[in-house]
C-alpha cells in the first residue's frame, strides 16, 4: 500500500494537482497531497499544512450559513483515510498529526426540524459552534463528530458517535460516545 502511495504523488498527475491546490486553496502545504476528491466546495476557505495526506473520495466542504465567512483548516502531519466527508460551515480544525480512519463524518451543522409540514431537506441548517479535532489524536472508523470537539491524543473507537466535548487523553466509544479510559486519572 505505502508504495502504491508513493507511485502516486511522486506520479505527474500529482504534482500537477498540488500546482492547482496551491492556486485556489487558501494555503496549501508542501508535500501534501489529495488523491482524487470526491469534491471540494468553497476551496479558498481551506487550508492544510505541509505533509498531510488525503486519501480517495473526500469531500471537503467550507461554506458559510447566510454567506458568513467559514474556514476548514488540517494542520501539518494529519492523514485522511478514504470516503471522508469534512463539512464546515464557521470553523473546523484538525491539528497536527491527527489520524482519521475510513469512512468518518466530521461536521458542524445539523438539519433543522422545526415545522413537520416541510420535508426535512427544505429546512434550514444551523451550525453546532467550532470543532477542533486535538493533535495526536485518532479517529476510528466509521465515526461521526457532530458538533463537539475531541482532545489531544484521544482515541475514538469504530462506529462512535460524538456530540459532545471529548477532553485531553481520554478513549471514546460507542454512539453516542462515551469516556472509558482518561489517561490524565492516576488510579
Amino acid at each position: 500500500m505505502l508504495s502504491k502511495i508513493r507511485f502516486f504523488v511522486h506520479h505527474p498527475t500529482a504534482i500537477v494537482a498540488s500546482v492547482y491546490y496551491k492556486i485556489i486553496m487558501g494555503y496549501f502545504g508542501n508535500h501534501s497531497y489529495i488523491l482524487k476528491p470526491m469534491s471540494i466546495d468553497n476551496p479558498s476557505h481551506i487550508y492544510i499544512g505541509n505533509n498531510v495526506l488525503i486519501q480517495q473520495y473526500v469531500w471537503l466542504a467550507a461554506n458559510g450559513i447566510n454567506n458568513e465567512g467559514c474556514k476548514l483548516e488540517i494542520q501539518d502531519g494529519t492523514t485522511i483515510g478514504h470516503f471522508n466527508h469534512i463539512y464546515s460551515t464557521k470553523d473546523i480544525v484538525i491539528e497536527k498529526n491527527v489520524l482519521i480512519a475510513d469512512r468518518v463524518y466530521i461536521g458542524d451543522i445539523k438539519h433543522s426540524y422545526k415545522n413537520i409540514n416541510i420535508p426535512i431537506k427544505f429546512q434550514p441548517v444551523e451550525n453546532l459552534g467550532a470543532i477542533r479535532i486535538g493533535e495526536g489524536s485518532w479517529i476510528g472508523e466509521n465515526v461521526s463528530i457532530i458538533g463537539a470537539s475531541v482532545g489531544k491524543h484521544c482515541v475514538i473507537g469504530a462506529n462512535s458517535v460524538v456530540t459532545h466535548d471529548i477532553p485531553d487523553y481520554c478513549v471514546a466509544v460507542g454512539s453516542p460516545a462515551r469516556i472509558i479510559k482518561n489517561l490524565t486519572i492516576k488510579k
